[in-house]
């Protein structure tokens, strides 16, 4: 699946700045002809349509760059062909790719056009075939039945999506006694869009089954009847980098894509951007500029519930889909896991021990938002895998900043250390899984 940017300056043959999907050189020449690949390519979603109202909806509207002018809908689909392409991401209607089956056969002859299809026809079906799909199409229900959604299998799935949850911070709270009494404030969201621009309604629930919950624990609408409190929140859920209400007030349009769940001013972007488009905008620099996030609430529901509960254990769970700034509630939390989408960080399990949290983050989390694109610079891969708590470069990151506290230099810069927490492998056993001591990075 071709990207949908202009890989600008890239073509040596026909000279053409369009989206790479278009782009008869990426595709044909280079994928296809230099390097042998045969497979199936399929467009990036929505890339043959002309661009719609509201930029920031995925749909309607289309993400046709470098073809928007003087190309239909049915000429952009006989470009893609020609280009090499085989599939049409998020295209259902026919008429269109039978009009660019016209359009060839009138440019190259029928036999042409058709052998052209059948071309793309053959590696869809491969897979298909690779599959077995064809060879033996009849099934037997029963061994269907037993295999497909078996208890074993889905109790395997669920029990690896526990395991991949990350323990970020435990001082000492977790695991807690079982049939306590747990406060879980409702979750509160304003109405926002989802990734396709959907519109999404404003809602008030609990972010848990309460049901399940019960049944490790007693649950409670009073902080103060309560023995500790969880609270479910997500990764900040930031603008995707464009506002069209910016573009309207004057603007360039490009805003930045925040991390944190207050309002982020970017003001060490660039000043000029490193890509741009003479068409439309050339730079798009949104240095100065500020970006809020749909679900500030979280913050806010985490730092209300540790001022209610006064004192006692307040544990968060956070879904993470994207990196996150967590200086903002890590101070007010003893404990918090996270898990990568939808793995189910708010298990009641993880809180009675039941559960160990044995995953590895995929990356750092950053004290302070502009910290990230330093900490990745100042931990490089080189040191050992990026991925996992305990693995060397993290060591090699803990060994410097302790030998930087011992020496007592606190106001010292170092090359090697994290952005956030710190946390090493203090060892595995086999029947816990690994256990995480933290460390938090000085200001």
């Amino acid at each position: 699946m071709p990207y949908y940017t202009i890989s600008v300056g890239q073509d040596p043959v026909n000279g053409e700045n369009v989206g790479n999907a278009y782009n008869a050189y990426l595709i044909r020449d280079l994928l296809r002809g230099k390097y042998g690949y045969d497979g199936v390519v399929c467009t990036d979603w929505g890339i043959t349509a002309d661009e719609g109202p509201d930029i920031e909806r995925l749909f309607p509207g289309g993400r046709c760059w470098g073809v928007e002018e003087n190309h239909t809908v049915a000429q952009r689909h006989y470009k893609l062909l020609m280009a090499g392409v085989d599939q049409f991401g998020g295209n259902n209607d026919a008429g269109p790719v039978i009009e660019a089956y016209r359009i060839g056969a009138e440019a190259h002859g029928e036999p042409f056009m058709r052998a052209r299809f059948e071309q793309s026809a053959v590696r869809l079906l491969k897979n298909m075939f690779r599959l077995g799909l064809f060879e033996n199409p009849y099934l037997n229900p029963g061994e269907s039945a037993a295999l497909v959604g078996n208890p074993a299998f889905m109790e395997a799935g669920y029990r690896a999506q526990l395991r991949s949850v990350v323990m970020l911070k435990n001082e000492g709270v977790l695991p807690l006694p079982k049939r306590q009494t747990v406060y879980i404030p409702k979750r509160k969201l304003p109405a926002d869009a989802d990734w396709m621009g959907n519109p999404v309604p404003a809602s008030e629930t609990y972010p848990m089954n309460l049901d399940v919950v019960r049944k490790y624990f007693d649950v409670t609408d009073r902080p103060a009847d309560a023995d500790f409190a969880l609270v479910c929140i997500e990764s900040p859920r930031s603008t995707k980098g464009y506002s069209k209400a910016d573009a309207e007030a004057g603007g360039n349009g490009y805003v930045p894509i925040s991390l944190q769940y207050r309002p982020y001013t970017a003001e060490h972007a660039r000043e000029t951007s490193l890509a741009g488009d003479p068409r439309d905008v050339l730079n798009r620099s949104y240095k100065g500029k500020t970006a809020a996030v749909a679900n500030e609430g979280d913050l806010d529901a985490v730092l209300e519930t540790k001022r209610l509960m006064n004192g006692k254990p307040v544990v968060v769970s956070i879904a993470l889909s994207n990196p996150a700034v967590a200086a903002e509630f890590e101070p007010a939390s003893r404990r918090h896991p996270r898990a990568f989408r939808r793995a189910g960080p708010g298990d009641p399990r993880y809180t009675d021990g039941r559960v160990r949290a044995a995953g590895a983050a995929a990356f750092p989390d950053a004290r302070r938002h502009d910290d990230r694109g330093e900490a990745a610079r100042r931990c490089p891969p080189r040191h050992g895998r990026i991925r996992g708590f305990g693995r060397p470069r993290l060591r090699l990151c803990l060994r410097l900043e302790l030998e930087r506290r011992h020496r007592g230099r606190q106001n010292e810069p170092i090359r090697e250390q994290t952005a956030n927490f710190i946390a090493i492998d203090k060892g595995r056993d086999a029947a816990t899984g690994p256990s995480f001591a933290h460390i938090p990075r000085p200001i």
